[in-house]
């Protein structure tokens, strides 16, 4: 099949895969979706990031949304994905697209679908889609209704929200100075139009469909040249956003990395411990065992789900979710938007920083003063078939015993090949977006998550 989704939409490489022709078939089949829908009156809205080719992608899908009937609501500039999922939630609509391929390589353009409540269309929703993708006809002609497609300022309509769900005068009152890298993507401008530009120091804040030759994604690997413009700047916090702006890591005031899994565990410790918030907790395959203990000493029920936010999305409109994530930067918060959101995020951080009077550090120090030290990486492995077969073959059979000399305590096949051993655990999954082999592993030393790591990279 010419499209096929993946964990988070479908992503393709630009003019191989991801070319107009198959864009049509995915809006063609998704339109059908949303016409079947009670409030398909109610209208789309499309939006799009700073790839290349992303504005003329969502004017075309715009184009046959309209086609098929449909009012559309088409961003009248780049936007952060959240910032669909808000208008889609806020409007009633029937849904919406996002023209994106987040924190993929720059060669990729992506289809994100979003559905009526706020979040990413639940896996019911894709497998609808798919089964109307087999029907679709290619060479259906398409005609443009200019009369139902309405640009409209969905960006405005985002920050709007921000300012109402974020105390900004208690950052303000702080006086951090602030780093963002918006990483060439969605996310650049939106922190200077909440906050005084004078505490904003903007890094990769401007158009470039490249991504300066890296990856969008907020990953040590892909953020060198940031930490090394932090230091030179002399700012108290970095806030790195993926390039549709819905994935976070930060930078304290050292330089130091903050992964999503530290993040996620200071902010659950805050709302629950300090805001005195409750509510059952969901988690994927691959995110911080310090979650589980976290909701074990405060007796709040944790969902363990497959990689994928639609996964947490799904539990945020049917259970009392207070908070929800994921290992790769996604991090949510019910009460705010059933969907990840990486600018809200590190503006929540910033927040506790003024209100706690705390570093980021310090927030860091105090959860392992009481939880533990623990320490994580992921490894991406470019692989031929045969290698790749290799390692899952050994590893879907749950027969190995030691991990880098480490006792094997556990294993588990949720989503992927998850290896409990002595002081941490061991995952090996394919993506569901890119042709890698993911290596994931938390420990309580950084030697054992290096040695971890190597042991499953040589298990072909």
């Amino acid at each position: 099949m010419q499209v096929k989704f993946g964990t988070d939409g479908w992503r393709a490489i630009i003019a191989k895969d991801y070319t107009f022709d198959n864009l049509k078939l995915a809006t063609l089949a998704t339109a059908e979706y949303f016409l079947s829908l009670p409030n398909r009156h109610q209208g789309v809205c499309v939006g799009y990031d700073t790839r290349f080719m992303s504005a003329e992608f969502a004017r075309y899908t715009a184009e046959i949304l309209s086609s098929k009937g449909l009012r559309v609501f088409l961003s009248d500039s780049f936007v952060p994905t959240p910032a669909i999922s808000l208008y889609c939630r806020d409007n009633r609509l029937a849904g919406g697209i996002m023209i994106t391929a987040s924190h993929n390589p720059p060669i990729y353009n992506g289809f994100k679908i979003k559905d009526s409540y706020g979040g990413s269309a639940l896996p019911e929703s894709i497998a609808v889609i798919e089964k109307n993708l087999e029907r679709i006809d290619q060479l259906s002609p398409v005609e443009p209704r200019e009369n139902l497609i309405e640009t409209t300022d969905i960006k405005s309509c985002y920050t709007d929200y921000l300012k109402a769900h974020i105390d900004l005068d208690a950052i303000r009152d702080s006086q951090f100075k602030i780093a963002h890298n918006a990483m060439y993507g969605a996310g650049q401008d939106i922190i200077t139009r909440l906050l005084d530009e004078s505490m904003v120091n903007c890094y990769h804040c401007t158009r470039n469909p490249g991504f300066g030759g890296i990856n969008p994604e907020p990953a040590p690997s892909c953020i060198e040249d940031f930490i090394d413009f932090f230091g030179e700047v002399k700012t108290d916090v970095g806030i790195i956003n993926d390039g549709d702006a819905d994935r976070i890591g930060m930078l304290d005031e050292a330089g130091s990395f903050v992964d999503s899994h530290k993040l996620f565990a200071i902010i659950l410790k805050y709302l629950v411990e300090e805001k005195g918030l409750r509510g059952e907790i969901a988690k994927t395959f691959a995110l911080t065992d310090v979650i589980d203990r976290i909701c074990e000493k405060n007796g709040l029920l944790l969902h363990l789900l497959p990689v994928g936010f639609k996964y947490v999305s799904r539990l945020m409109t049917t259970n009392d979710i207070l908070m929800g994530g994921e290992e790769s930067g996604g991090i949510g918060i019910t009460s705010y938007l059933p969907e990840r959101d990486g600018i809200f995020i590190g503006l929540l951080v910033l927040e506790m920083m003024s209100k706690k009077k705390k570093t980021l550090s310090g927030l860091v120090q105090e959860l392992f003063d009481e939880y533990g030290a623990f320490y994580y990486k992921r490894l991406d492995l470019h692989l031929d078939e045969q290698k790749k077969h290799a390692i899952t073959g050994r590893a879907a059979q749950g027969k190995l015993k030691h991990i880098a000399g480490c006792p094997v305590t556990g294993f588990d096949g949720l989503d992927g090949y998850k290896y409990h051993f002595e002081g941490g655990w061991l995952l090996i999954r394919p993506s569901g977006t890119e042709p890698v082999l993911r290596l994931y592993c938390e420990a309580n030393s950084e030697k054992k998550v290096d040695s971890a790591l190597r042991f499953a990279a040589r298990l072909a």
